[in-house]
């Protein structure tokens, strides 16, 4: 783009910005004499923008009130993807301070898009399914607090954090924060709590406030694990009202597809053994979980032969989902046959 034309456009934005711009501001501001930015004014013209002529003391030029920009300059292609991207994240909780800004802007892209365009967006959106996370309604945390975790993560500066915990309590805490997660509807922030020397995950819609401290930390091993994957082992060691211990057999492919990461540990091996992946064996499982109901299900979903070795109460579960299961099929089958 040549330099005059990028100073119109430059004119155009201060205009837009609302109110009277005195023809020696605007003179100072672009960095040319009086005579060239009415130059650019009649450019502006040309172009159909309506710029207004304010005679008077406190005079100079305006844009006339109302006028909005034409639509924007964005592909079928590209206003899908804007759009969609609103929408899922909304949905899939990656959002910030609520629902709020991506609402509003999706409202303003809607606003500025050819009518034709807008009308099929607006089909798609309104036919398009999407299921919530996980664990209900997402978690929003505060822009702010967003923002200045991301930039200690990014220069590796220590956090300091006033952070509530799920049964209220509150506390006061430095973290030497490695990374952030989005995971299943949250936000999360990983790394070192520096009074205690642990690795912990906190939720950033429970922080209240986050500040940067002077100073700098080393970033982990680059060999270690990434911030996702201590996010995901920390759910899945952290203390829960069940342990429960099974014996799965079946390859850690197989296992993982229905346990993963995130809800078992499981006994893989090192990368540099000599087991074939695809080998199936008895594999030891550690789930720990609030409530049990969701397991039987999976474990059916698995279709492999496995072990509870605890809790009793599993069991239990496990053995009414089968006859139930039983019953089911029985049924269906005598309502085949007919009398």
């Amino acid at each position: 783009m040549t330099r005059p034309a990028g100073r119109v456009l430059t004119l155009l934005e201060l205009l837009q910005s609302g109110g009277t711009r005195t023809l020696a501001e605007l003179a100072d501001r672009l960095g040319v004499d009086r005579r060239t930015v009415r130059r650019y004014v009649d450019q502006l013209i040309d172009l159909d923008v309506p710029v207004e002529s304010v005679r008077g003391r406190y005079g100079g030029y305006r844009l006339r009130p109302g006028y909005r920009l034409p639509p924007l300059m964005l592909s079928d292609d590209e206003a899908l993807a804007v759009l969609l991207g609103l929408t899922a994240g909304r949905r899939a909780g990656l959002t910030v301070a609520g629902r709020t800004a991506s609402e509003t802007a999706s409202a303003k892209i809607r606003r500025v898009l050819p009518k034709h365009l807008a009308g099929r967006l607006d089909a798609l959106l309104e036919s398009l399914a999407l299921t919530d996370p996980p664990g209900g309604s997402p978690a929003a945390p505060d822009a702010g607090v967003l923002l200045g975790v991301a930039d200690a993560v990014r220069h590796r500066r220590p956090l300091a954090i006033r952070y509530t915990d799920r049964d209220g309590r509150r506390s006061e805490r430095t973290l030497h924060a490695y990374g952030i997660v989005a995971h299943a509807g949250r936000w999360y922030v990983t790394g070192q709590d520096t009074g205690t020397g642990e690795e912990r995950t906190f939720r950033l819609d429970r922080i209240a406030d986050a500040r940067t401290l002077p100073g700098s930390f080393d970033a982990p091993a680059p060999e270690g694990p990434d911030p996702a994957q201590r996010v995901l082992s920390g759910f899945a060691t952290a203390g829960y009202r069940y342990e429960v211990s099974l014996r799965i057999h079946g390859t850690v492919e197989q296992i993982r597809a229905h346990l993963p990461a995130a809800l078992a540990v499981l006994d893989e091996p090192a990368p540099s053994a000599e087991e074939d992946p695809a080998t199936e064996r008895w594999r030891q499982v550690e789930v720990r979980a609030e409530r049990l109901d969701w397991l039987p299900p999976v474990l059916a979903a698995l279709d492999r032969p496995f072990v509870i070795e605890r809790p009793q109460e599993l069991r239990d579960l496990v053995v009414a989902l089968a006859g139930r299961l039983a019953s089911h099929a029985r049924r269906t089958g005598r309502e085949e046959a007919g009398p």
